[in-house]
């Protein structure tokens, strides 16, 4: 079966995440993704490799990258595997900006991070939301959607609750539920966790 994705004009991260859902959706077979910049093809090669998947990349004079993945036997039980593994993994969001450059950037990436984790199976056990990450959690965030999203596929969402008290927030908390250090800690120590902000 051949399959092809156009993800011409699209952003980081989501070439590489149309790439994986079709790669995901494929018993056997070929993908190709065709992107228009050389940091989308980085990273959907990127995306081959990772999965243990062999590809090759053409280039048109217009300066278009079709990426060409193969996907044989084997794989899918590979995929699988890595589906049991992340069943405990926790998320732990510090902040509502992602890194310490400037403040505008940090927040696309974060709305970036986020949206990357509800479109890319397995899904975290929890999210934990601490300090101005619980910002994200409450009215007017530009992640609301995909966190409600997150909580239908059945991820844990909890806000730190001295956090929501600190920023006057706790009635504006729109999405998840509200936690304390000791639920946060307890969460982390029993799980692989990812710290963000």
């Amino acid at each position: 079966m051949m399959k092809e994705i156009d993800a011409r004009g699209e952003l980081c991260p989501k070439p590489v995440i149309m790439t994986k859902k079709a790669l995901d959706n494929l018993e056997k077979g070929t993908i190709t993704t065709i992107v228009d910049n050389e940091v989308a093809k980085e990273n959907v090669s990127k995306l081959a490799t990772s999965m243990g998947l062999e590809f090759r990349v053409s280039q048109t004079k217009d300066n278009e990258f079709y990426i060409h993945i193969n996907k044989g036997e084997g794989v899918v039980e590979a995929i699988n595997d890595e589906i049991n593994l992340s069943k405990d993994l926790t998320i732990a969001i510090g902040s509502n900006k992602m890194g310490n450059g400037e403040e505008e950037l940090g927040k696309i990436l974060m709305k970036s991070f986020i949206y990357t984790v509800k479109e890319t199976a397995p899904y975290p056990a929890n999210i934990l939301f601490y300090n101005t990450g619980v910002y994200l959690t409450c009215e007017g965030s530009p992640v609301l959607d995909e966190l409600k999203e997150l909580i239908e596929e059945g991820v844990e969402i909890q806000s730190c609750g001295t956090c929501l008290d600190y920023y006057h927030l706790k009635e504006k908390l729109e999405v998840g539920g509200v936690s304390n250090m000791y639920s946060i800690y307890e969460k982390m120590k029993n799980a692989n966790t990812i710290n963000i902000g």
